[in-house]
């Protein structure tokens, strides 16, 4: 009882969170300053009846929450002949329909564009990720069994300067020695190859994901390590791992058998916390290596004044977050039963 009671709270909030997640998503971009629909139209030769077009086409000429501002002055009758007429009430139904609405400056729909770039980011932050995760546990186990030596001073030292290293920065330079070693500079495909097997086009995936995957490990293994090491040593003070010592198990077995699932508690936190920030992406990362996802795609849009693909790339990024805090919680109550009664 105890268990189905914590899942459905859990999952109570995480509703929650999304409802207030698509209230704000909408309201954010709309009191940035400027027009989106004149950002869209650069073409001077466009006419004032194509802009009010345009500007029908997109819905931008519909009041944005309240039916009185397209009525001067106002009149209570003309509100109530449709009062769900308004940006703020279509976009909510919409939404549940899965219905991002139509990108200002692709002019298709923003499904069309966020699922290839979604597919893109995934592949690159899960490699990444993936590799910092394997890396930096075993470097912290490492340092944690070698605690007080000039190894384990050296991988903190080593993890506390990767992990502080700004990750633009890093990029850029890893660009530049990717360049010298004729790897390729942008994209995910190099442009009109022909491919004889998937093999070969496998390859040329794997030497543009090359740098940018390097990037990411470099910047977020050092926090495994860190936070793998430092709860290692606090279980390895627990009375139960002297006792096990006091028996005679090797440090291995004491690591395997007795510390590893205590020391995992807060390990599961943070892996979920970045599996969450996977469909966010790295904005920087890919901007600097003109990488197709969804970080790139969030930075593009920003400076178009694409409300409807900002908000579409919002809001998978925030779900996607709430979910990974989800299934976090959820796994640290399986490791950990007590904090079911907590």
């Amino acid at each position: 009882m105890k268990r189905s009671q914590y899942l459905i709270n859990k999952l109570k909030w995480a509703i929650i969170t999304i409802m207030v997640v698509i209230v704000f998503n909408f309201f954010l971009f709309r009191i940035l300053p400027g027009d989106p629909a004149r950002t869209g139209m650069r073409d001077p030769r466009l006419s004032a009846a194509s802009q009010t077009a345009i500007r029908v086409r997109f819905g931008l000429d519909k009041p944005v929450i309240n039916c009185f501002q397209s009525l001067s002055p106002p009149k209570l009758g003309s509100c109530l002949v449709n009062p769900l007429d308004t940006q703020f009430f279509l976009y909510i139904i919409n939404l549940f329909h899965g219905d991002f609405g139509d990108s200002y400056s692709y002019n298709v729909p923003v499904a069309d564009i966020l699922g290839p770039r979604l597919l893109n980011t995934v592949i690159l932050m899960f490699i990444g990720n993936l590799i910092a995760v394997v890396f930096g546990m075993l470097l912290g186990v490492v340092a944690a069994w070698r605690s007080h030596t000039k190894l384990d001073a050296a991988t903190v030292i080593l993890s506390l300067i990767t992990w502080a290293l700004p990750t633009f920065w890093l990029g850029i330079i890893l660009l530049i020695w990717g360049s010298r070693l004729g790897l390729p500079l942008n994209g995910m495909w190099t442009p009109g190859a022909s491919y004889a097997n998937f093999a070969e086009k496998m390859l040329d995936l794997g030497r543009h994901l090359l740098m940018p995957t390097i990037t990411i490990v470099i910047v977020i293994i050092g926090e495994y390590v860190i936070i793998m090491r430092s709860t290692l040593l606090d279980v390895f003070s627990e009375d139960y791992v002297l006792t096990a010592k006091a028996k005679g198990l090797s440090t291995f077995q004491i690591i395997k058998d007795h510390a590893m699932q205590n020391a995992m508690l807060p390990m599961v936190t943070i892996i979920a916390m970045n599996l969450g920030f996977i469909v966010a992406g790295a904005i920087q990362i890919e901007t600097v290596f003109s990488y197709p996802g969804i970080g790139l795609l969030v930075f593009e849009a920003v400076g178009k004044r694409d409300y409807p693909l900002l908000q579409g790339g919002f809001f998978i990024i925030a779900v996607s977050v709430i979910l990974a805090n989800l299934i976090a919680d959820l796994l640290y109550s399986y490791l950990d039963p007590r904090v079911e009664a907590s």
